[in-house]
C-alpha cells in the first residue's frame, strides 16, 4: 500500500518530513505514528493508514514534497518486497550539494518551513549553504547558519570584552574555569553554567510570536473579579451526568467561553484586527483556546463560528482540540483564522495573569483560578452588607490600545461578568 503526504489543511500545499518513526522492515499497526512533518504553521505526527511492514521510505528527512506525494510503502501480511532502487536512493544516497547552487535552488525551491525559518532569523538565502539536492536549503542548513552566526557574535563579544578588561595584577591569580569533567551533576558537558536545552520548533515559534506581539501592539491590562456562584450551582448538579455522557469533566472554561462569545457580539471592536490605518471587524467569532504543551510551547486551536454554538458543543470542541494538540495531531487549518483568544491558566492556581495578544487579534482574555473567598453581599434595600463565602476568580483582558480605549474594554469585561453571574445556565443544557 502506498503512503502519501496527507492534506494538512486547506491552505497547505506541501510539507517537510522531519522524522521517520519507523524504518524499513519494521512492523506497523494501523493508526500508529509513522512519521513527523512540519509546515509553516504546525508540526504533527502522521499515523499509518494501514497495518503491515514498512518496506520502503521514498522521501528522506528534511525533504519537502507536495501534498499527495508517495512517501513510503507498507506491505500487507504475506507480501514480501525489498526496498526499490528509488527508495534506496531517497534514504541512503542523497544527491551531493552543488558547488554553485542555482538561483532557483536558493529561492524558487525553498520550502514554506525554510522560508519561515529564514525570516525568523533574518537570514537571506545567499547567506546559507544548501546541502540538499541541487543545493536546496534544508532546515538543518538554516540551523547551522544560525549557529555559526551565534558563535561569530559570541567570539566578537568576548574579544571586545577582553580588550576592555584591565590587566589582572600579577599578585592575584586569575580564576580558572571549571573543567568539563568536574562539572556538577546536571550541568552541560564542557560548560560550567548548566545544560543548554535547544528550543523545539513549537517552542521557537511560540517565543518568536510572543516577542513580535509585544513589539506590535500597545498592550494594556484590565481585570475584574467574578462571582461564579451561578456556574457552580449548575456544575454541581450536572457534573456526574456530564462526565458519564461526555467522558470528561465540566470545567469553568466552557461557561467563560460562552459568556465571552456573547459579549463580543455587543462589543465587536474587540473581535477585530488592525489593518493598516483601520480596524477590521470580523463577522464571525472564531474563538482560539490556548493549549499548553508543557515545556514545548503552546498552540491555539480555533473553534469556528463559536457565536452559533451552545455551551455543550463548545466544551466538546475544547476537549477534543486539547487532546489532539497534546498528541500532535492538529491540522494546520485548525490553528489559523482566530479572531479572539482565551488563555486558561486557572487550573494551576493563578491569581492574575497578563496574557500576550495573539496577533493579528486585538485582545486576549485570561481566566484565573476560582476559589472560596469572603465577599460583601447586600442584605436589603437599606445599603447593609454581610460577609458571605463565594467562589470568586479574576478575569483579565489584555487589549491593544490602538484598537479601543479603556472605557470600551471595561464595559466589555462588565458584560462578560454579567453573563457569567446572571445567566440562566440551566437553559444551556
Amino acid at each position: 500500500m502506498d503512503v502519501t503526504m496527507p492534506q494538512l489543511g486547506e491552505t497547505v500545499a506541501e510539507a517537510t518530513v522531519t522524522r521517520w518513526l519507523k524504518q524499513p522492515g519494521d512492523a506497523v499497526e494501523e493508526g500508529e505514528p509513522l512519521f513527523e512533518v512540519a509546515t509553516d504553521k504546525v508540526d504533527t505526527e502522521i499515523p499509518a493508514s494501514a497495518g503491515g511492514t514498512l518496506s520502503e521510505i521514498l522521501v528522506a528527512v528534511d525533504q519537502t514534497v507536495p501534498v499527495g506525494t508517495r512517501v513510503a510503502v507498507i506491505n500487507g501480511p504475506g507480501e514480501e518486497r525489498g526496498p526499490s532502487d528509488s527508495a534506496q536512493a531517497a534514504v541512503t544516497v542523497p544527491e551531493p550539494p552543488s558547488a554553485a547552487p542555482t538561483r532557483a535552488a536558493r529561492n524558487g525551491s525553498l520550502s514554506p518551513l525554510v522560508r519561515k525559518l529564514l525570516a525568523e532569523h533574518e537570514l537571506r538565502p545567499d547567506q546559507v549553504t544548501g546541502t540538499g539536492p541541487g543545493g536546496r536549503i534544508t532546515r538543518g542548513d538554516v540551523a547551522a547558519a544560525v549557529a555559526r552566526r551565534g558563535k561569530a557574535a559570541s567570539a566578537g563579544s568576548d574579544s571586545t570584552e577582553q580588550a576592555r578588561r584591565p590587566p589582572i595584577p600579577q599578585a592575584v591569580p586569575a580564576v580558572q574555569s571549571t573543567p568539563a569533567a568536574a562539572a556538577p551533576t546536571g550541568e552541560g558537558a564542557g560548560s560550567p553554567d548548566g545544560t543548554l536545552v535547544p528550543f523545539t520548533s513549537i517552542r521557537r515559534r511560540t517565543a518568536e510570536h510572543m516577542v513580535r506581539s509585544k513589539a506590535t501592539s500597545a498592550h494594556t491590562l484590565m481585570a475584574v473579579e467574578v462571582d461564579y456562584s451561578a456556574v457552580d450551582r449548575v456544575r454541581k448538579r450536572r457534573s456526574e451526568e456530564w462526565r458519564r455522557t461526555e467522558g470528561f469533566g465540566l470545567s469553568y472554561l466552557p461557561f467563560v467561553s460562552r459568556a465571552v462569545v456573547d459579549a463580543l457580539g455587543a462589543y465587536p471592536h474587540l473581535n477585530a484586527s488592525v489593518h493598516g490605518d483601520g480596524l477590521l471587524l470580523h463577522r464571525e467569532v472564531h474563538l482560539g483556546i490556548a493549549v499548553d504543551l508543557d515545556a514545548d510551547g503552546l498552540v491555539v486551536p480555533v473553534i469556528r463560528s463559536a457565536g452559533g454554538k451552545r455551551l455543550r458543543r463548545i466544551a466538546q470542541e475544547v476537549s477534543e482540540y486539547a487532546a489532539r494538540a497534546r498528541a500532535g495531531r492538529l491540522r494546520a487549518d485548525e490553528l489559523g483564522g482566530g479572531t479572539f483568544t482565551i488563555s486558561n491558566p486557572g487550573p494551576y492556581g493563578t491569581s492574575l495573569t497578563v496574557p500576550i495578544i495573539n496577533q493579528p487579534q486585538v485582545a486576549i482574555l485570561a481566566t484565573d483560578s476560582v476559589r472560596p473567598s469572603p465577599v460583601a453581599v447586600p442584605t436589603g434595600s437599606g445599603g447593609e452588607y454581610a460577609l458571605a463565602v463565594r467562589p470568586v476568580g479574576n478575569v483579565a483582558l489584555s487589549f491593544d490600545h490602538r484598537a479601543v480605549d479603556g472605557a470600551y474594554a471595561a464595559r466589555f469585561l462588565a458584560e462578560v461578568r454579567k453573563n457569567i453571574e446572571e445567566r440562566n445556565w440551566d437553559a444551556e443544557f
